[in-house]
């Protein structure tokens, strides 16, 4: 499912027009991008958690030369669903 798919999910859900669903899907992604951003952690009941996960710095290897190459330390997206998604 993509986005403009989730939009008509909703809009057909809750009697909303298209461009009402498309605000309110864009409002959820803005809200979980500034909690994350926050360093928060964000748990939609039923979905899972969204949280940031620290990645320290370490040691890679470029596959066509063999070169160590440093990969500096950064902040990824973790999601963990919920364990009874039925």
């Amino acid at each position: 499912m993509n986005k403009a798919q989730l939009v008509e999910a909703v809009a057909l859900d809750t009697n909303m027009t298209k461009i009402e669903a498309r605000k309110a899907v864009d409002a959820v992604i803005r809200a979980t991008i500034e909690t994350l951003r926050e360093g928060e952690r964000l748990t939609l009941t039923g979905l899972g958690t969204f949280s940031i996960q620290h990645k320290s710095e370490r040691v890679g290897r470029n596959p066509r030369t063999g070169a160590s190459v440093k990969i500096p330390p950064r902040k990824v997206i973790k999601f963990r669903p919920t364990v009874d998604l039925e």
